[in-house]
Protein backbone atom coordinates (compact mmCIF):
# COMPACT_ATOMS: atom_id res chain seq x y z
CA UNK A 1 0.00 0.00 0.00
CA UNK A 2 1.24 3.50 -1.33
CA UNK A 3 1.81 6.46 1.43
CA UNK A 4 -1.70 8.13 -0.22
CA UNK A 5 -3.86 4.96 -0.48
CA UNK A 6 -2.85 4.94 3.73
CA UNK A 7 -3.98 8.57 4.20
CA UNK A 8 -7.01 7.97 2.23
CA UNK A 9 -7.99 4.94 4.25
CA UNK A 10 -7.44 6.41 7.46
CA UNK A 11 -9.11 9.95 6.11
CA UNK A 12 -12.40 7.94 5.29
CA UNK A 13 -12.13 5.53 8.63
CA UNK A 14 -12.29 9.25 10.23
CA UNK A 15 -15.16 10.16 7.78
CA UNK A 16 -16.97 7.22 9.10
CA UNK A 17 -16.81 7.62 12.94
CA UNK A 18 -17.71 11.67 12.29
CA UNK A 19 -20.57 10.32 10.51
CA UNK A 20 -21.99 8.11 12.60
CA UNK A 21 -21.28 4.92 10.12
CA UNK A 22 -22.73 1.74 11.13
CA UNK A 23 -19.03 0.34 11.67
CA UNK A 24 -18.34 2.65 13.56
CA UNK A 25 -21.43 2.69 15.87
CA UNK A 26 -21.22 -1.05 16.31
CA UNK A 27 -19.13 -0.80 19.62
CA UNK A 28 -21.15 1.77 21.15
CA UNK A 29 -24.09 -0.03 20.54
CA UNK A 30 -22.65 -3.41 22.06
CA UNK A 31 -21.88 -1.34 25.10
CA UNK A 32 -25.22 0.27 25.74
CA UNK A 33 -26.67 -3.42 24.99
CA UNK A 34 -24.36 -4.82 27.45
CA UNK A 35 -24.73 -1.80 30.21
CA UNK A 36 -29.00 -2.53 29.68
CA UNK A 37 -28.34 -6.35 30.15
CA UNK A 38 -25.77 -5.13 33.91
CA UNK A 39 -28.48 -2.72 34.70
CA UNK A 40 -31.26 -5.77 34.60
CA UNK A 41 -29.48 -7.79 36.37
CA UNK A 42 -28.72 -5.26 39.09
CA UNK A 43 -32.09 -5.35 39.35
CA UNK A 44 -32.81 -8.54 39.74
CA UNK A 45 -30.39 -8.93 42.58
CA UNK A 46 -31.76 -5.33 44.63
CA UNK A 47 -35.25 -6.71 44.29
CA UNK A 48 -33.92 -10.62 45.08
CA UNK A 49 -32.87 -9.13 48.01
CA UNK A 50 -35.99 -7.01 49.24
CA UNK A 51 -38.06 -9.81 50.76
CA UNK A 52 -41.86 -9.81 51.75
CA UNK A 53 -42.99 -8.86 54.31
CA UNK A 54 -42.82 -11.76 57.33
CA UNK A 55 -46.97 -11.34 57.74
CA UNK A 56 -48.09 -11.54 54.62
CA UNK A 57 -45.32 -14.41 53.61
CA UNK A 58 -46.83 -16.65 56.89
CA UNK A 59 -50.23 -15.54 55.13
CA UNK A 60 -49.90 -16.33 51.95
CA UNK A 61 -48.14 -20.06 53.42
CA UNK A 62 -51.42 -19.76 55.65
CA UNK A 63 -54.24 -20.34 52.83
CA UNK A 64 -51.83 -22.07 50.23
CA UNK A 65 -53.83 -25.12 49.68
CA UNK A 66 -56.62 -22.83 49.77
CA UNK A 67 -55.11 -20.97 46.95
CA UNK A 68 -54.31 -23.43 45.17
CA UNK A 69 -58.05 -24.84 44.53
CA UNK A 70 -59.66 -21.42 44.03
CA UNK A 71 -56.98 -19.21 41.59
CA UNK A 72 -56.32 -19.76 38.36
CA UNK A 73 -53.22 -17.94 37.20
CA UNK A 74 -53.09 -18.49 33.70
CA UNK A 75 -54.79 -15.80 32.69
CA UNK A 76 -54.47 -12.06 33.73
CA UNK A 77 -52.56 -13.15 37.27
CA UNK A 78 -49.70 -13.62 35.75
CA UNK A 79 -49.72 -11.70 33.02
CA UNK A 80 -50.61 -8.75 35.31
CA UNK A 81 -48.00 -9.50 37.52
CA UNK A 82 -45.16 -10.19 34.50
CA UNK A 83 -46.85 -6.40 33.72
CA UNK A 84 -46.12 -4.92 36.94
CA UNK A 85 -42.35 -5.95 36.92
CA UNK A 86 -43.05 -8.75 39.57
CA UNK A 87 -42.55 -11.47 37.63
CA UNK A 88 -39.44 -12.22 34.58
CA UNK A 89 -39.71 -13.78 31.61
CA UNK A 90 -37.89 -17.06 33.12
CA UNK A 91 -40.71 -17.08 35.52
CA UNK A 92 -43.86 -16.66 33.21
CA UNK A 93 -41.90 -19.74 31.85
CA UNK A 94 -41.39 -21.43 34.82
CA UNK A 95 -45.29 -21.66 35.79
CA UNK A 96 -46.78 -22.20 32.60
CA UNK A 97 -44.38 -25.30 32.05
CA UNK A 98 -46.28 -26.53 35.30
CA UNK A 99 -48.70 -29.59 34.38
CA UNK A 100 -51.59 -28.65 36.24
CA UNK A 101 -53.21 -25.48 37.50
CA UNK A 102 -52.74 -26.29 41.26
CA UNK A 103 -49.39 -26.77 40.59
CA UNK A 104 -48.70 -23.20 38.19
CA UNK A 105 -50.20 -21.46 41.24
CA UNK A 106 -47.71 -23.42 43.59
CA UNK A 107 -45.13 -22.58 41.87
CA UNK A 108 -46.59 -18.80 41.89
CA UNK A 109 -46.92 -18.80 45.42
CA UNK A 110 -43.26 -20.06 45.81
CA UNK A 111 -41.72 -17.52 43.71
CA UNK A 112 -44.09 -14.69 45.16
CA UNK A 113 -41.91 -14.01 48.62
CA UNK A 114 -39.00 -13.79 46.96
CA UNK A 115 -40.10 -10.55 44.76
CA UNK A 116 -39.94 -8.03 47.36
CA UNK A 117 -42.19 -6.27 49.53
CA UNK A 118 -44.75 -4.63 47.05
CA UNK A 119 -45.09 -8.31 45.59
CA UNK A 120 -48.41 -8.77 47.77
CA UNK A 121 -50.03 -5.74 46.96
CA UNK A 122 -49.63 -6.20 43.25
CA UNK A 123 -50.67 -9.85 43.37
CA UNK A 124 -54.07 -8.50 44.93
CA UNK A 125 -54.71 -6.36 42.57
CA UNK A 126 -54.49 -9.52 39.86
CA UNK A 127 -57.11 -10.50 41.56
CA UNK A 128 -59.79 -9.24 39.07
CA UNK A 129 -61.28 -12.26 38.18
CA UNK A 130 -61.24 -13.98 42.08
CA UNK A 131 -62.92 -10.94 44.11
CA UNK A 132 -63.94 -12.97 46.79
CA UNK A 133 -60.25 -14.69 47.28
CA UNK A 134 -59.30 -10.94 47.60
CA UNK A 135 -61.41 -10.03 49.70
CA UNK A 136 -60.42 -12.82 51.96
CA UNK A 137 -56.83 -12.09 52.16
CA UNK A 138 -57.06 -8.47 52.79
CA UNK A 139 -59.26 -9.41 55.68
CA UNK A 140 -56.67 -11.85 56.85
CA UNK A 141 -54.06 -9.49 56.66
CA UNK A 142 -55.85 -6.99 58.69
CA UNK A 143 -56.49 -9.48 61.41
CA UNK A 144 -52.77 -10.17 61.53
CA UNK A 145 -52.06 -6.85 61.22
CA UNK A 146 -53.62 -5.64 64.39
CA UNK A 147 -52.55 -8.62 66.49
CA UNK A 148 -50.27 -7.48 68.88
CA UNK A 149 -46.53 -9.22 68.38
CA UNK A 150 -45.54 -8.85 72.00
CA UNK A 151 -48.82 -11.21 72.64
CA UNK A 152 -46.76 -14.38 71.52
CA UNK A 153 -46.86 -16.44 74.63
CA UNK A 154 -43.21 -17.93 75.87
CA UNK A 155 -42.93 -21.74 75.28
CA UNK A 156 -41.95 -23.19 78.80
CA UNK A 157 -38.29 -25.21 78.96
CA UNK A 158 -40.15 -28.77 79.71
CA UNK A 159 -42.44 -28.49 76.33
CA UNK A 160 -39.31 -27.09 74.37
CA UNK A 161 -36.92 -30.44 76.03
CA UNK A 162 -39.78 -32.81 74.54
CA UNK A 163 -40.05 -34.44 71.21
CA UNK A 164 -43.21 -32.92 68.77
CA UNK A 165 -45.80 -35.28 68.76
CA UNK A 166 -47.48 -36.68 65.01
CA UNK A 167 -50.38 -34.52 65.32
CA UNK A 168 -48.31 -31.40 65.95
CA UNK A 169 -46.12 -32.19 63.26
CA UNK A 170 -49.18 -32.42 61.00
CA UNK A 171 -50.41 -28.80 62.33
CA UNK A 172 -47.03 -26.97 61.37
CA UNK A 173 -46.88 -29.05 57.93
CA UNK A 174 -50.15 -27.09 57.17
CA UNK A 175 -48.49 -23.80 57.58
CA UNK A 176 -45.21 -24.23 56.08
CA UNK A 177 -44.49 -23.39 52.17
CA UNK A 178 -41.08 -23.91 50.25
CA UNK A 179 -38.82 -23.25 53.11
CA UNK A 180 -39.82 -26.69 54.97
CA UNK A 181 -36.45 -28.03 52.63
CA UNK A 182 -34.37 -25.58 54.39
CA UNK A 183 -35.43 -26.05 57.58
CA UNK A 184 -35.04 -30.01 57.36
CA UNK A 185 -31.55 -29.05 56.03
CA UNK A 186 -30.88 -27.06 58.95
CA UNK A 187 -31.94 -30.12 61.23
CA UNK A 188 -29.93 -32.48 59.94
CA UNK A 189 -31.75 -34.06 56.83
CA UNK A 190 -29.49 -34.65 53.34
CA UNK A 191 -30.96 -33.25 49.72
CA UNK A 192 -31.36 -37.42 49.14
CA UNK A 193 -33.72 -37.76 51.98
CA UNK A 194 -35.93 -34.53 50.67
CA UNK A 195 -35.71 -36.23 47.44
CA UNK A 196 -36.80 -39.49 48.70
CA UNK A 197 -39.87 -37.95 50.55
CA UNK A 198 -40.83 -36.09 47.46
CA UNK A 199 -41.00 -39.54 45.47
CA UNK A 200 -42.65 -41.20 48.08
CA UNK A 201 -45.83 -38.77 48.29
CA UNK A 202 -45.80 -37.39 45.26
CA UNK A 203 -47.88 -34.03 44.00
CA UNK A 204 -49.02 -34.40 48.07
CA UNK A 205 -46.65 -31.11 49.85
CA UNK A 206 -48.13 -31.19 53.37
CA UNK A 207 -47.57 -35.08 53.33
CA UNK A 208 -43.76 -34.41 52.03
CA UNK A 209 -42.85 -32.32 55.40
CA UNK A 210 -44.38 -34.31 57.33
CA UNK A 211 -42.57 -37.64 56.41
CA UNK A 212 -39.49 -35.62 56.65
CA UNK A 213 -39.77 -34.38 60.56
CA UNK A 214 -40.75 -37.74 61.12
CA UNK A 215 -37.81 -39.25 59.71
CA UNK A 216 -35.92 -36.19 61.95
CA UNK A 217 -37.20 -37.57 64.80
CA UNK A 218 -36.64 -41.22 64.43
CA UNK A 219 -33.08 -40.38 63.09
CA UNK A 220 -32.05 -38.33 66.46
CA UNK A 221 -34.56 -39.60 68.77
CA UNK A 222 -34.62 -37.79 72.26
CA UNK A 223 -32.49 -35.32 70.73
CA UNK A 224 -35.54 -34.05 68.13
CA UNK A 225 -36.83 -31.49 70.43
CA UNK A 226 -39.07 -28.67 69.70
CA UNK A 227 -36.58 -25.88 70.99
CA UNK A 228 -34.43 -27.19 67.76
CA UNK A 229 -37.45 -27.02 65.52
CA UNK A 230 -38.17 -23.84 67.08
CA UNK A 231 -34.24 -22.62 66.21
CA UNK A 232 -34.67 -23.98 62.42
CA UNK A 233 -37.71 -22.19 62.20
CA UNK A 234 -36.24 -19.21 63.22
CA UNK A 235 -33.19 -19.70 60.97
CA UNK A 236 -35.32 -19.29 58.42
CA UNK A 237 -37.74 -16.94 59.79
CA UNK A 238 -40.80 -18.22 59.71
CA UNK A 239 -43.35 -16.01 61.83
CA UNK A 240 -43.17 -16.90 65.56
CA UNK A 241 -47.39 -17.76 65.51
CA UNK A 242 -46.29 -20.59 63.27
CA UNK A 243 -45.29 -22.87 66.04
CA UNK A 244 -47.72 -21.62 68.63
CA UNK A 245 -50.26 -22.42 66.25
CA UNK A 246 -48.58 -26.09 65.99
CA UNK A 247 -48.67 -26.18 69.76
CA UNK A 248 -52.10 -25.26 70.65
Amino acid sequence: MTLRSAESLESAEGSRARWGHPEAAAPVAEESCEAAQLAAAMEELRRAGCQMDARDKQLLRSLRLELCTEVLVDGVVIQYLYQEGILTDSHVQEIKSQTTSQRKTMMLLDILPTRGPKAFDVFLDSLQEFPWVKEKLMMKRKEMTVQDPAGVTEIAPCILKTSPTDQQLNKLARRLGPEWEHIVLCLGLSHTDIYRCKVNHPHNLQSQIVAAFVLWRQRLGKKATIQSLQASLMAEEVDPSVIQYMLE
